[in-house]
């Protein structure tokens, strides 16, 4: 199912939906008079793609962000201790999934009675039509179960890269004129303007240097520190026996930091991933931001197509400026971010970018 939803073709769908909600958003960011809490935004943000573009949800906007109100409660309890007290985080995290469960049911039965003007098949359509296939109607618990679990694996990860990415893109301007000089080179960007229907799936993965970045940002700021396996079979490791069946937890950042294969590793360099170098490709296991093996993260494809969506859209139409004297530490926990969350001053978009319509989500609803 998964590999369905994850297709080149099913990500070609996506792209405009999301380009659309990337839009959207920097639209608003931009009209802020105030600087805005990157990592906070950009977790709306990422919450957003997931119910608009992977789910095709049609949620009034306030409505939307009562939900993503309730769902980062549940995120910041769902690793509680299991203490089931009052006022114990277990307790919170169980009533906000429980809200959650009722907005997401209503939410399915909207969208299952309503599938006029659609023109793609989106996440939750595929994992419908796949139980069908295989002679199995899901139930709504399962439809349910099914939804929470797509917009976790698109929601805090996707967050923390994004905003991993803007801080570089503040950090190093020159990094940002050489994006800006591909667009142009490719013809996807023009006088300030992003040449319409320049953006298909096939045209940004052309966009070498594009992809360089992207890797650097999740070489250097994987998301998550890393994963587990089970061993299939008994094996030694440095002289010591790992016996088959034990669980086993292996690093990405330590792997990362620690890799011959990469030079200056502290350092932010793209052009490590460029052609004249490609350090990622030498030897099969220093680089795994989305982990390694059969087991790799399935959602990867669509997690780097929305980076390089929004690093497009930030070198194309926005000018962003850091809001504080100095750039914040970095903390691990529970996954990579800004200890102040990023405060970024957005500035108006370019002059020749005023006939950008609005009304994002009139556009999403008409096609989804």
């Amino acid at each position: 199912v998964f590999s369905k939803i994850f297709s080149h073709e099913a990500l070609e769908s996506y792209l405009p939906k999301i380009q659309l909600v990337i839009k959207d958003t920097l639209r608003a960011w931009s009209s802020n008079p105030e600087s805005i809490n990157v990592y906070h935004e950009t977790q709306k943000l990422t919450f957003r793609m997931a119910i608009r573009v992977l789910l095709g949800f049609r949620i009034p906007d306030e409505e939307l962000g009562r939900l993503f109100e309730v769902y980062q409660q549940f995120v910041e309890n769902v690793f509680s201790l299991p203490v089931d007290l009052p006022f114990s985080g277990y307790r919170r995290g169980i009533r906000a999934r429980e809200t959650l469960q009722k907005g997401l049911e209503k939410a399915i039965q909207e969208k299952l009675q309503n599938t006029q003007g659609k023109d793609y098949a989106d996440a939750l359509d595929i994992l419908i039509e796949s139980g069908k296939e295989h002679g199995k109607e899901l139930t709504m618990q399962e439809l349910k179960d099914g939804t929470l679990e797509l917009i976790f694996a698109a929601y805090a990860t996707t967050a923390s890269a994004s905003t991993s990415l803007i801080m570089q893109l503040l950090k190093h301007p020159r990094v940002l004129e050489k994006l800006r000089e591909e667009l142009r080179s490719k013809g996807i960007l023009h006088n300030g303007c992003i040449c319409e229907g320049s953006l298909r799936l096939d045209n940004i993965n052309s966009l070498h240097y594009l992809d360089c970045v992207i890797k650097e940002v999740l070489r250097l700021f994987t998301p998550i520190s890393g994963g587990y396996r089970t061993v299939l079979q008994t094996f030694e490791l440095d002289g010591f026996q790992i016996p088959k069946g034990w669980s086993v937890m292996y690093s990405i950042r330590d792997t990362h930091d620690t890799a011959p294969v990469f030079k200056d590793v502290d350092v932010f360099d793209p052009d490590r991933f460029g052609q004249g170098r490609s350090e990622d490709k030498d030897g099969r296991f220093h680089y795994l931001p989305f982990g390694g093996g059969v087991r790799t993260c399935l959602g990867k494809h669509l997690a780097k197509l929305f980076l390089k969506a929004l690093a497009i859209e930030l070198a194309s139409t926005s000018r962003f400026e850091l809001a504080t004297r100095t750039f914040p530490k970095i903390t691990l926990v529970p996954v990579v971010h800004p200890v102040d969350g990023l405060k970024v001053k957005f500035f108006g978009l370019d002059s020749n970018q005023n006939e950008i319509l609005t009304g994002t989500d009139a556009m999403l609803g008409a096609t989804v």
